[in-house]
């Protein structure tokens, strides 16, 4: 089998998958799961084999033609193809195995595997594609997919709001990036990502990029249109680890850092401070949140952030490394989340848990480190990817690496709360008392992401496979080596001590009882983006509907149409009324003529 046929088949295999289940498995949980495992398995193994096999390739066939217009269907297969498919591939697997364990007892798992298989084909799709058209449908089914398992409990209220918030918000951004599609074509006359990397006469231009950035907005969550990934925490766990931490998110930045060669300075910077305000006000938004999900929900935006940041300053390859040790430890992070939801009985408020460190200990101790990777511990995957955007950060823009050092202590800061409150202690819960340890299929996958999350930040471990991406990481020299490891154990030394000192275990949240102004103010500020939504489509957008919809009803209908067919309609009747048949009716009519002439002549009219 040729490398081309080898990543056919790796797309194909889950939407098989997917088929298959629906016509035939409908019915049968444990059937569909095990071809929903099967399927990932396969599509993981052959992307491995492909991107540690060094096959790198590219080929297309044309789908349809209008004139000069043709949509090509294709494979674009480089280093950076390769890391993200085996990424998804992995993440994809883990998740799978993992879900057979957390939705054991679920009614309805033969429809949440079906979408599980959906959703790999489609990131698969996205990840393969060779041009923004081919792009941009597998970027629709994405959306489709995360839609569809959000909404897996749909007979509650809040995971039907949820589905269609973050339906809505992404097609919002959607709208920009089609329409930077549009303007990409008609400026170039491509959108083949080969042909425009080759290309020696590129139109570049401020608005194309900023208006495919839009799309990386609304999919990987930036400011403004980061309100729907909290609330998607409506969603099954697995979920959250697989489509909103480690592939779905994380295409928006795959998607940037393919359209590279059509950035300008201007935009790019634009996108550096997108990324940067984003990684802060997510990282203030989790120091108050109760639920396990959000404060990690909150912590992704704040970590896709700083990839965003990163591609800004103009390193596809740390943002693209953050991405990879991002998609270890925050997998790690949601499914370890996962495993203590389900060993709790489904209670997701951290100050309801406690003392989770001895009933589960695999959990814990691999929780532990995914905590440790993400607050960056020297030697761990999360250090040396997040040193890689602080140096880039302090060699290009010093106002934004101090933004993102201060990123870092919150981050520790709320992280180490986290973990404090969950697993340290006592129970402070009737679940925590009971809480037990997950079965193997649920640890197994937790011990795998350990150690990549431990592992991660080493070369080795990819066996020069990506050298195209991870050559362009970038490298303290001198006394910049001394500023930013001592900025890293600065920042990783107070986050984690202040946070440790300053959280008890008695099941109160500290800093709302020492200072509830602040606290309030962080509460708010959470808020605060979705009351402006509220306001805008309540007093703005539905009273502008309002009156398009009078105009449309009274003016254009009422008065139009419909008026001027009245009029028609009077006109004909009154012809009609001329037309009887009859010929004394004629004859009165002839006379009043004759009479209407003679007055005229006569000038009497």
């Amino acid at each position: 089998m040729t490398p081309l046929h080898t990543a056919l088949s790796v797309l194909l295999a889950p939407l098989a998958s997917a088929a298959f289940i629906a016509l035939f498995l409908r019915r049968r949980g444990t059937a569909a799961s095990v071809v929903s495992v099967a399927a990932a398995a396969f599509a993981a193994l052959g992307g491995l084999e492909l991107a540690f096999g060094l096959s790198r390739f590219s080929g297309s066939v044309e789908w349809f033609r209008f004139g000069s217009f043709a949509v090509e269907l294709g494979f674009k297969f480089d280093d950076l193809a390769a890391l993200m498919l085996s990424i998804v591939g992995v993440i994809g697997l883990c998740v799978h195995v993992f879900s057979l364990g957390y939705m054991r007892d679920d009614p309805a798992k033969a429809r949440y595997f079906g979408g599980l298989s959906i959703f790999m084909f489609s990131m698969i799709g996205i990840v393969l594609a060779d041009n923004l058209f081919m792009m941009f449908i597998f970027w629709e089914l994405v959306g489709f997919s995360s839609y569809f398992l959000i909404n897996h409990w749909y007979e509650k209220l809040s995971a039907s709001d949820a589905a269609k918030k973050a339906f809505i918000v992404n097609r919002v951004g959607d709208f920009g990036f089609v329409l930077g599609i549009i303007l990409c074509y008609w400026r170039n006359g491509t959108v083949n990502l080969t042909e425009l990397g080759a290309s020696h006469d590129l139109v570049f231009s401020r608005l194309i990029p900023l208006l495919l950035f839009c799309g990386a907005v609304g999919k990987s969550a930036q400011l403004p249109l980061q309100v729907w990934l909290p609330d998607a925490m409506e969603g099954p766990t697995p979920v959250s680890a697989l489509i909103h931490a480690a592939t779905m998110v994380a295409a928006g930045i795959y998607m940037l850092c393919r359209i590279n060669v059509l950035m300008v300075p201007s935009s790019m910077e634009v996108i550096a401070w997108v990324g940067t305000l984003t990684a802060l006000y997510s990282a203030l938004c989790a120091v108050t949140q109760r639920d396990i999900k959000k404060v990690l929900a909150y912590s992704t935006l704040s970590q896709l952030g700083y990839m965003v940041a990163a591609f800004g300053l103009g390193s596809v390859g740390a943002s693209m490394f953050h991405l990879t040790t991002h998609a270890f430890f925050k997998a790690l992070l949601f499914l370890g989340s996962g495993s203590v939801i389900l060993g709790c009985h489904h209670e997701q408020d951290i100050f309801r848990m406690g003392g989770l460190r001895t009933r589960m200990p695999v959990t814990f101790w691999t929780f532990t480190v995914a905590v440790a990777a993400i607050v960056g511990l020297p030697g761990l995957a999360g250090f040396f990817s997040k040193d890689a955007i602080l140096v880039l950060a302090y060699d290009r823009n010093p106002a934004v690496f101090a933004v993102l050092a201060l990123t870092a202590i919150l981050t520790a800061f709320y992280m180490l709360r986290l973990w404090k409150i969950v697993f340290l202690g006592e129970p402070r819960g009737e679940s925590a008392g009971q809480a037990h340890e997950s079965g193997v299929s649920m640890t197994a996958p937790l011990v795998l992401l350990a150690l990549l999350s431990a592992t991660g930040g080493y070369m080795w471990l990819y066996h020069g496979a990506f050298g195209g991406v991870f050559s362009q990481i970038p490298e303290a020299a001198g006394s910049a080596h001394v500023v930013i490891l001592l900025t890293s154990l600065f920042v990783l030394a107070v986050g984690a001590g202040s946070s440790l000192a300053f959280y008890t275990s008695d099941g109160s949240d500290a800093l709302e009882q020492r200072s509830p102004a602040a606290f309030g103010f962080l509460f708010a500020l959470r808020a605060c983006f979705d009351r402006a939504y509220d306001y805008y489509v309540q007093k703005i957008q539905q009273r502008a509907a309002m009156a398009l919809n009078f105009i449309d009803i009274v003016a254009l209908a009422g008065i139009a149409v419909r008026g001027l067919a009245g009029a028609v309609e009077v006109v004909g009747f009154g012809v009609r009324a001329l037309h009887t048949g009859r010929i004394n009716n004629y004859v009165y009519w002839f006379l009043a003529g004759v009479v209407v002439l003679w007055a005229f002549a006569a000038g009497v009219l």
